[in-house]
């Protein structure tokens, strides 16, 4: 009767955590560039079990055998694997702003393949994100919303001295008589990248970095300027996958509860010494 319980926990802390994820993907569903995350559930390993018995066998001796009669497998439960975003393109927001640009998917030659844009941080390091909100600082620096550097496709800050430029399809600065190609990365296996938060992704320490997007054979995107990408949430969705995570959760929170009152019965009353 304790696995019941153990089975029935398990399904609620599973759902209460795919709620979570729910919640976060439908309060970001305006944020620029943010990609859905969708919760993997998995079932435990499945237990077999087995009756241990003694029988006596009649000989002169009285031998005593231990026995072992196969009763089946049970499951103990599932549990959230983990949480892998869903980098499907989302839709183009057009907000009139020169520095917004947004980056287009065109052909990839792998199946999880990804564009990003290319930032680097106060710790110089490099990350990724989809979220093309940038601006102009003080210094004259192409910066991200969190105030971190874009980079060109040489590694290096974008400075642009506060002058006007434009943007072409392919992803190129243009001003005052200069062009500096804007820093695209392609990986060819998005599931290899860590999410950080406020849009920014880098590549596990054991996995292949992101390379060059335009020196990438098979690879081509399209930049836009004045749009942003939206982010991929369905909001519809993600409302009606919420309620089928509350009812489960609900579902196994009332097998509980019919646990708890069968094991009550159990010892005050079938336990009871008349």
């Amino acid at each position: 009767m304790l696995r019941g319980y153990y089975t029935a926990a398990s399904g609620m802390l599973a759902q209460q955590r795919r709620q979570e994820s729910l919640s976060n993907n439908i309060a970001n569903a305006q944020t620029p560039g943010y990609k859905q995350d969708q919760a993997t559930l998995k079932a435990f390993p499945e237990l077999l079990l087995q009756r241990m018995e003694s029988k006596d066998v009649p000989t002169s001796r009285g031998m005593n055998l231990p026995m072992q009669t196969q009763i089946g497998s049970i499951n103990t439960g599932v549990y959230v694997q983990e949480t892998v975003p869903d980098f499907a393109q989302g839709d183009l927001q057009e907000t009139g702003i020169p520095t917004d640009v947004a980056l287009i998917n065109g052909t990839m030659p792998d199946e999880d393949g990804g564009l990003f844009f290319t930032l680097q941080n106060e710790a110089g390091e490099e990350r990724m994100t989809r979220n093309g909100n940038f601006t102009v600082d003080g210094d004259g620096f192409l910066v991200a919303n969190q105030g971190y550097y874009v980079l060109d496709q040489a590694g290096n800050p974008i400075q642009t001295n506060g002058m006007e430029y434009t943007v072409t399809d392919e992803g190129n600065l243009q001003f005052n008589g200069q062009e500096i190609p804007l820093g695209i990365s392609y990986t060819a296996n998005t599931n290899d990248l860590i999410k950080e938060g406020q849009g920014l992704y880098r590549m596990e320490d054991d996995a292949d970095p992101a390379v060059n997007a335009r020196a990438m054979a098979g690879v081509s995107f399209t930049v836009q300027q004045s749009y942003l990408e939206g982010s991929n949430v369905d909001s519809l969705q993600s409302m009606t996958d919420m309620m089928g995570a509350y009812r489960m959760f609900e579902t196994n929170q009332k097998v509980l509860k019919a646990y708890d009152t069968s094991m009550e019965k159990a010892v005050n009353e079938i336990g009871r010494v008349r």
